[in-house]
């Protein structure tokens, strides 16, 4: 992960950080929730750090995205589920590239 930390991401779930049973997962999660993000904005990450730091909207929308996969770990749901207004879409729309000639894949 280049952007969550282990903690971060422990700290969103409220879990325990001496707890180690799924660190290798969560760590995937992060990984995927990083790479989804970016490849959602369509725009270079690095051109959108603050000293060094990525925007706490993006940090949000991984750790909303973090949370998602961690509590539905199949493609399919047997309950209602709704998503919340103003959550991960609207996060990344502040961020996203909307140039349809875009040269960031």
């Amino acid at each position: 992960m280049n952007y969550l930390t282990l903690h971060d991401i422990k700290q969103h779930l409220r879990l325990d950080d001496t707890w180690h049973d799924e660190d290798e997962t969560l760590v995937s999660i992060g990984e995927a929730a990083e790479a989804a993000v970016i490849k959602h904005i369509d725009s270079p990450i690095e051109s959108l750090l603050e000293k060094g730091e990525l925007p706490t909207p993006l940090k949000q929308a991984m750790l909303l995205l973090v949370g998602n996969f961690y509590d539905n770990r199949n493609s399919v749901s047997y309950t209602s589920v709704t998503e919340l207004p103003l959550a991960y879409n609207y996060l990344l729309a502040l961020y996203q590239n909307y140039d349809p000639i875009s040269k960031f894949n």
